[in-house]
């Protein structure tokens, strides 16, 4: 059966439309449930306020920023306006525009449903872990299924207006550049006052850690917020859409045309993606006294599974369709849940590592650290050798196909990998969500049973999320080979344009030194980023703690908890939100500079090789941040369940000093170098024709 333009248009927004109309149903459904605690409800009422306040303060900058770099990519982009029409450079900057203003809205709808879900979460804790459970999981899935959804409309309504898939790249730059900075800015916000509110509250004081005497424990569920729910959106959004414009870039080139039998493979994968995930999310369950770990991996195993089975009949039906491909993308899908395994193994409390950090905790906070620290290390292991396995079997598969198809291969592995990405940021909103719900149920004063509820739901969702940043930081791995390739392909385009067809690339050589040069200069870039990142937490932090000081000592009856006596939370989200909105925009900015001096200096040899190191250099230290922070917060709850001490011990409190230090890995700057990978790739290949033009060697 061959497969016709309009057919894919409209297999795509149907399922576009399913995917809202499930998410509507579901906000309604969580909506339903019982809210009747007024002390929650005012604190949820805080929580949400002080989302709302910084989301607008943060969109009010990169707004600003979105405004300059459109005006730059109308003057410059693809050429210069004085040299070509102005027709394309106004359809890339509509498109840039567009791409943030999607990846925005994937971020306020996720503040939106978590500040309905997590209320009402922490109330159902007190009728057992399955309502509660249900509850955490559908306000996640609503994310997972817009964010996703809105990813497919907007690659199809750019395709569509424009019938150019290069106008994908500034759609693509659109949403990476705004998913840089909002996971950038509320990964310091959130770190900010999580590492805050746990050393002088649980550290230093002795309190519960969502004590409401803590002044920082406002400003703490509010980044929950900010940070893993916005921000989070806003990164997976990026990388699904980066994956398919590398995967569209390349199917042009080889069909030599938009929407060929390539690029239509590229789509209806994505939607069938969509529509597994949707079974997946309508299907997922627990028991009474079930496990939430268990309940999240299956769903995503399921999903897995139904994504395998819908593109091979589909794979088998349509006329063009190879199964070389489907296996190529099978193979990503495969390679990524053998990484979400592989860091459950590191992360899991119920696993052996974290239960080895915790004893090792017992001897003090430097042994936390040291066995953290070499068990991260190891954790990047398996997902580093997944990632070349995926590379390295998609190429060969592909390779025999013809000129082009080994990287088009590469890209629909990492289409693979994130085909299921909408029960992948269901998993990873729910974790949020939960967590907010455990600080609402002791602050509402619950009960110890919901407490032990709200705990275990929390520990599920810090497995879980571990998993997951795992699977998308593999993923954007591979999307960023893709990227390279996309690159390669653009340049190869331009240079057939200028009449210089002699000089097309047909890889790097190691031994250039312009591009050894670029490997060694894009190698560093991401530890430096992530130190910008790490120092912007520390500075923000030590701010916050003289603060939480500052109000114990002068507010009187605080401490003691006092009827009526409460302390000045808005305080702290404000010294969090300033540091926070001052910190995001210079990280960001050092790594598309440094791209573009690259760029100038060895032109596209050298910007070859400073994607490359960035790449490898990048996915290692997201990989060694997410997993070590993980292992670090479950090795804290495990030891608060009652282990190796318990709550109050030395162990705990070495146990949080541990967390500390994970907090700003694994939620600030460990993914949000992905996006930065994704980020500089995207960058490479708009600013392509300065680099062939004017570069000094």
């Amino acid at each position: 059966m061959q497969l016709g333009t309009t057919a894919v248009y409209v297999i795509s927004l149907m399922t576009v439309l399913l995917a809202l109309v499930y998410a509507i149903y579901l906000v309604v459904w969580v909506k339903k449930q019982k809210n009747e605690n007024k002390t929650i409800e005012r604190i949820a009422g805080l929580i949400r306020d002080g989302a709302n306040t910084f989301m607008r303060k943060e969109y009010a900058i990169l707004a600003a920023f979105a405004g300059v770099v459109a005006v730059l990519i109308f003057l410059f982009l693809p050429k210069p306006v004085w040299q070509e029409s102005m027709d394309k450079n106004l359809t890339m900057a509509i498109s840039y525009i567009a791409g943030t203003i999607f990846s925005a809205i994937a971020g306020k709808i996720g503040i939106m449903v978590a500040a309905l879900a997590n209320a009402r979460c922490a109330e159902a804790a007190t009728h057992g872990i399955k309502p509660s459970f249900l509850i955490g999981f559908r306000g996640g899935a609503v994310m997972g299924l817009m964010v996703v959804g809105s990813c497919l409309l907007g690659v199809m309504g750019v395709l569509y207006f424009t019938n150019d898939a290069s106008m994908l790249l500034g759609f693509s730059f659109g949403a990476s550049s705004l998913a840089l900075f909002a996971k950038a800015g509320g990964g310091i916000f959130t770190k900010t006052a999580d590492v805050s509110a746990d050393l002088a509250g649980k550290v230093e004081l002795g309190i519960p850690e969502d004590d409401p005497r803590n002044p920082a424990v406002i400003a703490d569920n509010v980044g929950d917020n900010v940070g893993d729910v916005a921000g989070m959106g806003a990164d997976l959004f990026d990388s699904n859409i980066a994956s398919m414009t590398a995967a569209l870039v390349m199917a042009t080139s080889i069909d030599g045309k938009i929407l060929g039998v390539r690029s239509i493979m590229v789509i209806i994968y994505a939607a069938l993606g969509l529509l597994a995930s949707i079974i997946g999310i309508y299907t997922a369950k627990i028991g009474e006294h079930g496990s939430p770990t268990k309940a999240l991996n299956n769903s995503t195993y399921f999903t897995t599974g139904i994504f395998l089975v819908l593109t091979a009949i589909a794979t088998l039906l349509f006329e063009g369709f190879s199964w070389r491909i489907w296996a190529a993308s099978a193979v990503g899908l495969f390679v990524g849940v053998i990484i979400g395994l592989a860091t459950n193994y590191f992360t899991d409390d119920n696993a052996p590592i974290v239960k080895k950090v915790a004893h090792a905790s017992k001897s003090g906070p430097a042994f936390t650290i040291l066995s953290g620290v070499s068990y991260g290390f190891m954790s990047v292991l398996p997902a580093m050798v997944g990632i070349a396995i995926s590379a390295l079997a998609a190429y060969k598969l592909c390779d025999p196909m013809g000129p082009g198809y080994a990287m088009y291969g590469i890209s629909m592995s990492a289409v693979g990998m994130l085909s299921i990405v909408g029960m992948i940021i269901s998993n990873d909103a729910y974790g949020p969500i939960v967590d907010n719900a455990r600080g609402l149920a002791e602050m509402g004063g619950l009960g110890e049973e919901a407490i032990r509820v709200a705990d275990e739901l929390d520990s599920a969702g810090n497995t879980v999320k571990a998993v997951t940043k795992g699977f998308a930081i593999s993923a954007a791995g591979l999307t960023v080979i893709s990227l390279l390739g996309a690159f390669m392909s653009e340049v190869n385009t331009l240079l057939e344009e200028m009449g210089r067809a002699a000089e097309k690339l047909v890889g790097f050589d190691i031994m250039n030194p312009t591009v050894f040069f670029g490997i060694i200069i894009g190698a560093a870039i991401p530890a430096v980023f992530s130190a910008m990142l790490i120092l912007g937490v520390d500075k923000n932090a030590q701010r916050m703690i003289a603060e939480i000081h500052r109000q114990f000592k002068e507010i009187v009856g605080l401490a003691e908890g006092k009827p009526g006596v409460e302390p000045d939370y808005n305080r702290c989200i404000d010294i969090a939100t300033t540091g926070a909105l001052k910190e995001l925009i210079p990280a960001g900015l050092f790594a598309i500079v440094a791209t573009l001096v690259v760029g100038v200096i060895g032109g596209v040899n050298a910007i070859g090789g400073f994607l490359l190191g960035n790449i490898i250099s990048g996915i290692l230290l997201a990989l060694f941040m997410s997993n070590a922070g993980g292992l670090w917060d479950n090795g804290k709850k495990y030891i608060e369940a009652g282990n190796e001490g318990g709550k109050g011990s030395d162990a705990h409190k070495a146990a949080v000093i541990g967390d500390t230090v994970g907090d700003p890995f694994k939620d600030t700057a460990g993914p949000s170098i992905n996006t930065q990978i994704t980020v500089v790739s995207l960058v490479a290949s708009l600013v392509a024709s300065l680099f062939i033009n004017f570069h000094l060697f």
